[in-house]
């Protein structure tokens, strides 16, 4: 071990991984981007260890990429040669839930499954859900502004997150741990943290916005035969149900279908098939009164030929079975094995003509490739996969994808971050101020570029 590693197993009070012992797991994230093997994995156990871990990588301009539950899909967590791997497992648990205010206060590394389950033992909800909710951590929630299904109610990760402490590139703690709604003292500080990748810091303990549980749930899945059709849909069911709708997720045929037709205990409720899909949920206070307006909403849908069927769910098994479609997406990994899986948004209203425009472009220069396409839509957010079956397409797909996302004034990342998979895409949703900008919030905070360098920005690439 070198002299360095020696000081730094000195500050921490778990074993330092090197070598063999390294396992793959710190390697890579979930993306497809090249894995590699770092110069350590160091675990702390407590803010003040991750604050003396970074003075001293500031003292010797070592190198740090921070990992949470790496279920990235960016590859932001995967270390590069030399790198020191900052791993926050360890810092996990839940410190606190206050009832009165309605929060609650967690460690960085603490699974967002363990927060959902220990808010609703006690009668609230923290509404920030997605499919790797298992293995995943709110510190790289926070870090990645993360999204997931009910953002079209309580909004991304920054809604929910109304303090924070971070530990910056030369190991100062920021702690800025409110507890309340309102705080206009000065700059709000955690928004340099929330959403940037762990560029600017390492967040380390957050406080959350907790909601109370709600007592009745109401979902169904709608046929409609075009896209015009999906917009009157869903500013119907947002005038029915005011701030009471948390759903409203639409899945294209090809994706639909191809789900239906390829997973097995997935089948399709409806006989016909239809070109779109819509699942759509509302949370409220009674589930009698809910239900009746639900379907009585869906009933005038149908009459005034917004939509061409809908099936209601009658149980939490069936509603279930509805989201098992949504969510096939994790299921089909084995069938499309060198895909490009794209997290985009554009505005709605330019949402027809944006796929009608790929779907040229790939026939143009990719004969063969296909599309599956489902998405959030009421908050503006698509998700492609593309394939060909051919892995050397893959950039090209990439080019096609992103250049047409910059064309219609949308954003490369909606939900997952930019990480090393989208850096060079990102001047087509930032304009060179914007970027210049950022550069200089990452040169005040981290001049000598030791967090997660060569991510997110790509002038990074040149410090490494």
């Amino acid at each position: 071990m070198n002299k360095f590693l020696e000081l730094l197993q000195s500050r921490v009070g778990s074993p330092l991984l090197t070598g063999a012992d390294i396992s793959e797991r710190y390697q890579h994230d979930w993306s497809s981007e090249p894995a590699g093997v770092p110069l350590a994995v160091v675990r702390p156990g407590s803010t003040d260890e991750v604050s003396a871990i970074m003075q001293l990588c500031s003292q010797h301009g070592q190198k740090v990429v921070v990992q949470g539950g790496l279920t990235g899909l960016c590859g932001g967590g995967n270390p590069r040669p030399r790198e020191l791997a900052l791993s926050l497992e360890r810092l996990s648990g839940i410190e606190e839930i206050d009832i009165a205010s309605m929060t609650m206060t967690v460690k960085a590394g603490t699974p967002l499954q363990v927060i959902q389950e220990a808010a609703a033992a006690k009668g609230f909800v923290f509404p920030l859900d997605l499919g790797a909710r298992g293995t995943c951590n709110i510190g790289g929630n926070i870090s990645t502004n993360a999204g997931g299904n009910q953002v079209l109610r309580f909004g991304m990760t920054r809604n929910l997150v109304l303090g924070l402490e971070a530990v910056l590139a030369d190991g100062t703690v920021i702690s800025s741990m409110n507890k309340m709604l309102k705080n206009n003292a000065g700059y709000d500080l955690k928004q340099l943290f929330i959403g940037t990748e762990g560029t600017l810091g390492i967040v380390t303990r957050a406080v959350l916005r907790l909601y109370p549980k709600a007592l009745s749930r109401c979902s169904a899945l709608v046929a409609v035969s075009e896209f015009p059709q999906v917009i009157e849909l869903l500013h119907k069911v947002t005038r029915d149900f005011a701030g009471s709708l948390s759903a409203f997720e639409v899945m294209w045929n090809n994706y639909y279908h191809y789900i239906t037709d390829n997973v097995n205990g997935i089948v399709s409720p409806f006989v016909e098939r239809h070109p779109l899909y819509v699942l759509v949920e509302l949370e409220g206070g009674d589930q009698e009164r809910d239900q009746a307006l639900f379907e009585r909403s869906l009933g005038n849908a149908l009459e005034q030929g917004m939509a061409a069927d809908a099936v209601v769910a009658s149980s939490q098994r069936e509603r279930e079975k509805f989201w098992k479609i949504r969510d096939g997406v994790a299921e089909i990994g084995p069938f499309l094995r060198e895909s490009a899986n794209f997290d985009v948004s554009v505005p709605i209203s330019f949402m027809q003509p944006f796929l009608a425009a790929i779907e040229r472009e790939l026939a143009a220069k990719l004969p063969g490739a296909r599309m599956l396409v489902f998405g959030h839509i009421a908050d503006s957010n698509l998700h492609i996969v593309c394939y060909t079956g051919r892995r050397e397409d893959i950039k090209g797909m990439y080019a096609i994808v992103y250049g047409t996302v910059g064309q219609f004034s949308g954003s490369v990342s909606a939900e997952h971050g930019i990480g090393v998979q989208k850096l060079n895409y990102l001047h087509y949703s930032r304009s060179p101020a914007e970027l210049a900008l950022m550069q200089t919030l990452k040169q005040a905070l981290d001049p000598q570029q030791l967090l997660n360098s060569g991510r997110v920005l790509s002038n990074d690439l040149r410090a490494i």
